[in-house]
């Protein structure tokens, strides 16, 4: 079957191809890491045989993200850092916040809601900080992203604070910078 008319040709596998797909040793140790202090909090069992089973749990979603090419740059641009950290605080404090504000709004005699549909423009291109933002928005109580196409999030709010807060730009200005702080 020949080729489509604007489709380019494959090029040949070489060694150093495959060495730039190889996951770095300091990726692969971080979410190890994670994945073993993620399994050890959310079990609470420290039975000799459980921690092994947790172990060998691990060991294999390793072998498994390795050879599924999880630590290439497109599909892991994410890098642990203290920015990353900084964002997550930050996270964290929005969503408490909001938390708070959603609560009053709710339990108000009058429920002084204003729900409303906006559409923000994401500041960057890269398809991972997109979906970075509205991951986001959606973990803010009081607001929901229902569609992210072209570079354009659509947003339901529960509030006029809500909308303003999403339309100041702050939660897309940190989402953008975080990818960055590699």
């Amino acid at each position: 079957m020949p080729p489509l008319p604007d489709a380019q040709p494959r090029p040949e596998p070489t060694l150093a191809m495959n060495f730039e797909r190889t996951p770095t040793l300091a990726r692969t140790v971080s979410l190890s890491l994670l994945l073993a202090a993620t399994w050890l909090v959310w079990s609470g069992l420290y039975k000799p045989l459980l921690l092994a089973l947790g172990a060998f749990s691990c060991a294999i979603t390793i072998m498994l993200i390795r050879r599924m090419r999880f630590f290439d740059e497109e599909t892991y641009p994410l890098h642990f850092s203290w920015r990353l950290v900084r964002f997550w605080l930050w996270l964290g404090k929005e969503i408490w916040s909001s938390s708070i504000e959603v609560a009053r709004v709710v339990l108000h005699p009058n429920l002084p809601i204003s729900p409303r549909t906006i559409t923000i423009e994401s500041p960057s291109r890269h398809n991972f900080d997109q979906v970075m933002l509205g991951n986001s928005i959606t973990l803010t109580p009081g607001t929901l992203t229902l569609d992210v196409y072209d570079g354009k999030l659509k947003v339901h709010t529960l509030t006029d604070e809500g909308a303003k807060a999403l339309l100041s730009g702050e939660m897309a200005s940190k989402v953008t910078t975080l990818r960055r702080s590699s």
